[in-house]
């Protein structure tokens, strides 16, 4: 019996982990959920069985760590597996962000060519991990890719919380918002990031009519099927949307890519909607181009192709034994308070 560790921080991880459970629960392996953030661990259904220590998660003995978070202590049994908590856009350095190696991962599972290349250099560089292409968890249960039945075209605005990039912290943007929404020619949705400011999540509330709806959820995927095109700023749920070949326009983009109709002023915002509802060639064209770099991977099958890989780096993989890591060791230990060696 294979025994599998579902570990998080956020809810945002949470429907990245959904998908992998189904998949060990339908091969018959026994899967069990670790969060180290303690709000968070509500966020789960009452049927998931969260294991609430680390005496429980020894006692467990996982085999394979699946790790959709940064870090991950060591002292846990098992192989450690990461499966990325988004995609990479831009918002971190090199140096701190998607490709930084942390030292305490045997396997990543990557999302697609623009982020398996890199890590198969550092594969090469480091020795101490596996690479393996498999798309991401999460977009499972984006496809296959539905047709929108709603008679009025729908923009879903996403936020980022990062005040600099947030189009939900620019006043002049919200502005055109509610003002663009109370014309009655498109329905807006509307979601933020879990880690958003209260007071920006209560202002979207009282923004709320028959034409602007707020969602306070981090599953994405039910309203990206529900949406024509993407209103945004620089988040990774740009990537999310935009694999389902449908147009984005985002404000202030960190690192605005040629599918994107990226716009700098609020005034901008509604001639850069009807465009992207016109689906232009070129915008379509690099969209397509995007996907095959991105996440080419449209079967909704990259939760078994993740399973695949741990079971076997588990049963052939040879790997170097990984660095000893001391300073983010003990970060670790501190944050889950427990600092044996072992």
């Amino acid at each position: 019996m294979r025994r599998f560790l579902l570990y998080f921080s956020q809810p945002y991880s949470i429907p990245i982990c959904r998908p992998l459970q189904e998949e060990i629960e339908a091969r018959g392996f026994e899967v069990r959920w670790f969060c180290d953030e303690p709000l968070t661990q509500k966020a789960l259904h009452k049927s998931d069985r969260l294991l609430k220590n680390i005496d429980e998660v020894k006692a467990y003995n996982p085999e394979i760590v699946l790790v959709a978070t940064n870090v991950v202590p060591d002292f846990f049994p098992g192989i450690k597996v990461q499966i990325f908590h988004g995609f990479s856009v831009g918002k971190r350095s090199e140096a701190k962000g998607h490709f930084n190696i942390r030292g305490f991962f045997d396997l990543y599972c990557t999302q697609g060519p623009n982020t398996t290349q890199p890590f198969k250099k550092l594969e090469q560089k480091h020795k101490y991990f596996k690479v393996v292409e498999t798309g991401w968890p999460k977009m499972d249960t984006l496809f296959p890719l539905e047709i929108k039945k709603s008679d009025m075209p729908t923009v879903m605005i996403s936020s980022t919380f990062t005040t600099k990039l947030s189009l939900a912290k620019n006043k002049e943007v919200i502005k055109e918002i509610k003002r663009l929404s109370k014309l009655g020619k498109w329905h807006f949705i509307a979601v933020l990031h879990p880690k958003m400011e209260q007071e920006i999540k209560k202002m979207f509330e009282q923004m709320q009519h028959k034409h602007f709806i707020f969602y306070d959820t981090s599953d994405l995927i039910p309203l990206f099927k529900q949406a024509d095109v993407m209103l945004s700023d620089t988040t990774s749920a740009i990537t999310e949307f935009a694999l389902q070949k449908k147009p984005v326009v985002t404000i202030n983009n960190n690192q605005p890519a040629p599918y994107m109709i990226n716009i700098t002023q609020a005034s901008q915002i509604e001639k850069a909607l009807e465009e992207a509802f016109l689906r232009p060639t070129h915008i379509m064209e690099a969209l397509e181009t995007f996907i095959a770099q991105t996440h080419p991977y449209n079967d909704g099958k990259s939760s078994a192709r993740v399973i695949e890989a741990c079971l076997d780096l588990v049963q052939n993989a040879t790997i170097k034994r990984k660095p000893l890591n001391l300073i983010r060791r003990y970060k670790i230990r501190k944050k889950l308070g427990y600092m044996r060696i072992f």
